[in-house]
């Protein structure tokens, strides 16, 4: 078995990153697979929507291997490849995070670049890396502060504390909350849900949000226009607003 485990169920396709000996920490193999497993989905036809989980109860993704960490310079980190949590954010397709676990350094900065979070929960969520004399480097400062506000981005990445499920879910880390036993079939459903969704206005909406929060408000407002005159051009509005008038199921086909 692979360090990246795949199932489909039906138009979802479930990405278990597989190294529960080490708490499913990321290292060099699992980022190559898991962008490869990205880039096939995202020309599949057949995939709608995406769910990342990490194999085992104990453990999402507990941080990056220290043990390659360790070894990596300043000069070889700044020529790294692509950055995998933008690939994960940027994905045509929703992606969603299911929480099984702790969520720690590079894995709490995963699962926030994915577009919605579930957690369950005995999940723990934490940016522990000032413990280590480094800070996240993974869209932790930045993807934190939007999502939770800045003086919980303060608090998490300056004490390096972790939070239960329970407090992530308050302050607005984990969309969802729900018991362990229920997690991935949750998180599933809530990706077919995303996936039954008309793409174009689904992607629109997506970017209007995340892009919109790098904005001034008069600036935002307009890119929400523009992106609303995309929908408006799209066969799937044709066929949303008719199966509104027809009281019927709307079939949409991402066109």
């Amino acid at each position: 078995m692979g360090v990246l485990l795949t199932e489909r169920r039906e138009d979802v396709l479930v990405l278990t990153i597989n190294r529960p000996e080490v708490r499913n920490a990321l290292n060099g193999e699992v980022r190559e697979a898991l962008w490869a497993a990205l880039d096939e989905a995202e020309a599949d036809a057949g995939v709608r929507a995406l769910v990342l989980t990490g194999a085992g109860e104990k453990a999402f993704v507990a941080g990056a291997d220290i043990r390659e960490l360790k070894e990596r310079t300043p000069v070889a980190h700044l020529a790294a490849g692509g950055r995998l949590d933008l690939k994960i954010e940027g994905l045509q397709k929703p992606v969603v995070a299911a929480v099984n676990g702790y969520a720690l350094g590079g894995g709490c900065e995963l699962a926030m670049a994915c577009t919605l979070r579930v957690a369950s929960e005995n999940a723990r969520f934490g940016q522990p890396e000032i413990n280590l004399g480094i800070i996240p480097g993974m869209g932790g400062t930045q993807r934190l502060s939007r999502l939770c506000g800045v003086g919980h981005a303060l608090r998490l990445c300056l004490t390096g504390d972790i939070i239960d499920a329970q407090e992530a879910h308050r302050i607005g880390l984990a969309n969802y909350l729900v018991p362990a036993g229920d997690l991935l079939s949750f998180a599933v459903e809530l990706a077919g849900k995303l996936g039954k969704k008309p793409p174009v206005a689904l992607r629109a909406a997506r970017d209007a949000v995340l892009r919109g929060a790098d904005m001034a408000l008069r600036e935002g407002l307009d890119f929400e226009t523009r992106l609303f005159a995309l929908c408006l051009g799209t066969e799937d509005k044709a066929e949303g607003m008719a199966a509104f008038l027809e009281k019927r199921e709307a079939r949409f086909k991402g066109r």
